[in-house]
């Protein structure tokens, strides 16, 4: 992979936000299957929703590893 994107590229800015927003996501749904701690279903849902933050999470932080030339990222499972 090429190593010539920087922290200030518009490529390397969006993965971090959608990183952000993934880890962000992942800690309210904590809250969220606590809430609905009468619903299996939701709170079903809310786990489902929170395993796929933490994998948009660790897949953002392996192309930016990749496109920063940062490391090799984290092997995916």
């Amino acid at each position: 992979m090429a190593t010539e994107h920087t922290p200030a590229d518009d490529i390397v800015y969006d993965l971090v936000s959608v990183q952000y927003h993934a880890l962000q996501g992942a800690e309210n749904n904590d809250r969220f299957q606590k809430d609905a701690h009468d619903h299996d279903d939701v709170r079903e849902f809310f786990a489902e929703v929170a395993k796929q933050d933490a994998w948009r999470a660790q897949r953002c932080h392996e192309l930016l590893a990749n496109l920063t030339g940062s490391g090799r990222g984290l092997s995916s499972s």
